[in-house]
């Protein structure tokens, strides 16, 4: 476990406030996994003391970050060959996830 900046403590802390939880996803042991609904994120601390994105923001499925596809009229979120129907209030929820993290992310630390 890689140990954290108090500027990067004070990220982690905005996120336990806007309800955010950290969650165990194999094989992303290494990364800090923060969820909030039925979505999550991989991050990892930054040299200037901040937490970024290893990669955009994931909708749940059966517990692991899903890929959206397209499956003929519409999305889908899978993972492995398991899928959900990525309806409007899924990817509603996705984009609020995606948005609210972005927005602690870039806030600048206080002093």
């Amino acid at each position: 476990m890689v140990e954290l900046s108090p500027q990067q403590m004070q990220v982690i802390e905005r996120l336990f406030e806007a309800g955010f939880r950290p969650i165990a996803i194999p094989p992303y042991e290494s990364a800090l996994c923060m969820r909030k609904g039925e979505c999550a994120a991989l991050l990892a601390p930054v040299r200037n003391g901040g937490l970024e994105l290893l990669a955009p923001p994931s909708y749940l499925v059966n517990g692991s970050l899903s890929v959206k596809l397209k499956r003929g009229a519409g999305d889908v979120f899978v993972w492995k060959r398991q899928e959900i129907t990525a309806t409007p209030e899924r990817l509603s929820e996705l984009e609020s996830f995606r948005r609210e993290l972005s927005e602690i992310l870039d806030l600048p630390p206080t002093q």
